[in-house]
């Protein structure tokens, strides 16, 4: 009997010291999570599932801490995993980042049906609204697609490469590599070393002999996506939170994102100060100027951001001072990431997102912003874009020929530097269908050669036509959302009119106006 008990306490004891390691254990991989130590969280976390240990929180945390690092096949598989527990109701934005995950292993079906149960869940989201209105974004993916020709840059290295800049004739970049001294500074959201920036000639072959910027540019910190003004004097670039020069914390123990100015002078940085819209309690990244240089662009996650990262602008004064940042939007920026902006000389925004139907992972989009009213956002296609993460994408447009990154199969790091040639400039133009049958009133016979004209709320003409033989007409309508008139006169028949209305720039089909014969 006193061995029966002994082997009982015993088993007492282990259990629960067992169930006390899984807690620790537990609470570690958690706290890395939290910390956005992803790198860590996620072998944490697997050596918890290795001893046999799941539940829902763990697999939620695998999925998006692989989601995070762009690992999308591993984060599919946890979200899998995730959905398959009986029982469970989860949160819509899983749904949205399992189908994600799914086209980047071009399981694209699998992928609709979630985006489909996404939408369902969360109708008014952006990016459902967004889905629903391109239901054929791989149709028209394909027809932008096959304008590029692309090639990698030999200056990739094994770590990651990626946010080109035009500085000249310099190619500046941000890159992992290690300068050859020991790596003493690791990023725990990735386990890879922080970032500098580099700058490369141009050589026969592309650009070569790459070299680290100024020691006042590089910090024991992140530093990367740069932007240089025309003239070559002013620098807008991103760096972690630092104090000193050195990597530093906010209260929840992540360093955020801001962006610097500074002043070069014989390639010497100078004056390196940060821009007033920072913060310590938000991130503020991936700068771009305007072509007249009077504004700067840039992602941010600040207050009034429709997602986990937006598109804003500032105006820069010829004081030096700057302008409130204003949010452009949820035509551009939808509840997931927008990121990576460039404005070209033609005033064409290209950004990076995963909240636009895409092909997976970050995509790039371009839209014309100089009428933010009337925006049509277009996936640049294939092969710029792919199944894993495609971002910051420059474009010089005089000479067709730009770069971008991306951590697609077959590069030589973690993200990869590729250069372009446009052989097709991009279409941007957007144009809504207007349809219908203009009749006589009495007989009900189509009317052939009446002319029919869309005026806009300002009672101007948007688009005229003249009805054809069969009595049927088709306009191009405007995209901009609000009331418009559609008129309809003949010669011997007295006008007639009605009101249409746009909104995220549908089509209108079915219009049917008759004219009354006039009396002489």
């Amino acid at each position: 009997m006193k061995n029966k008990i002994y082997y009982i306490f015993s088993g007492l004891v282990l259990a629960t010291t067992l169930m006390v390691a899984q807690e620790r254990q537990t609470k570690k991989a958690e706290e890395a999570f939290d910390d956005y130590a992803y790198a860590p969280a996620i072998e944490k976390y697997q050596t918890l599932v290795n001893k046999g240990y799941t539940n829902e929180q763990i697999y939620k945390n695998l999925g998006d801490a692989n989601y995070e690092n762009a690992n999308y096949t591993e984060a599919a598989d946890w979200y899998s995993k995730l959905f398959k527990t009986e029982g469970l109701t989860v949160e819509a934005d899983y749904m949205y980042k399992y189908a994600q995950s799914l086209k980047s292993s071009l399981e694209y079906e699998a992928s609709d049906i979630w985006m489909q149960k996404f939408m369902a869940a969360k109708a008014a989201d952006v990016r459902a609204i967004k889905i629903a209105d391109n239901t054929d974004y791989l149709e028209k993916i394909e027809r932008q697609s096959g304008r590029y020709d692309i090639k990698s840059l030999t200056i990739n290295s094994n770590a990651s490469d990626f946010a080109p800049a035009f500085n000249g004739e310099q190619l500046v970049f941000a890159t992992a590599r290690d300068s050859g001294n020991i790596t003493k500074y690791v990023h725990e959201w990735n386990n890879k070393p922080f970032l500098n920036l580099y700058s490369a000639s141009p050589v026969s072959d592309g650009y070569g002999n790459a070299q680290k910027l100024d020691k006042n540019a590089n910090k024991k910190t992140h530093e990367s996506s740069a932007v240089f003004t025309k003239d070559g004097t002013t620098v807008y670039f991103t760096r972690n939170n630092s104090q000193n020069g050195n990597f530093s914390r906010d209260a929840k123990g992540v360093s955020r994102l801001k962006i610097y100015r500074a002043t070069i002078t014989d390639g010497t940085w100078s004056n390196v100060t940060e821009l007033p819209f920072n913060s310590d309690d938000y991130s503020a990244a991936h700068p771009t100027l305007s072509p007249d240089e009077s504004k700067l662009y840039f992602a941010s996650d600040m207050p009034g951001s429709v997602g986990l990262s937006d598109i804003f602008e500032v105006t820069l004064n010829n004081d030096g001072s700057v302008s409130a940042p204003v949010n452009l939007g949820n035509v551009i920026n939808t509840e997931a990431r927008e990121t990576f902006p460039s404005v070209t000389a033609e005033n064409v925004l290209y950004f990076a997102s995963d909240g636009h139907p895409g092909l997976g992972g970050l995509d790039i989009f371009a839209t014309k912003i100089e009428d933010m009213g009337n925006l049509n956002i277009v996936n640049v296609g294939k092969p710029v874009n792919g199944e894993q993460d495609d971002f910051s994408f420059i474009i010089n447009e005089e000479t067709n020929k730009g770069f971008f990154a991306s951590n697609r199969d077959g590069g030589q790091g973690g993200d990869d530097i590729y250069a372009f040639i446009e052989n097709e400039e991009i279409d941007l133009t957007c144009n809504t269908s207007v349809e219908g049958l203009i009749k006589d009133q009495e007989t009900g016979e189509p009317l052939a050669g009446a002319k029919v004209t869309i005026f806009n709320s300002s009672n101007q003409i948007v688009s005229e036509t003249l009805s054809g033989v069969d009595g049927t007409f088709s306009l191009d309508g405007d995209c901009r959302d609000g009331d418009y008139k559609l008129v309809a006169s003949r010669e011997d028949y007295n006008d007639n009119n009605k009101m249409f209305a746009v909104v995220r720039a549908n089509d209108t089909s079915g219009v049917e106006l008759e004219l009354e014969k006039a009396i002489k």
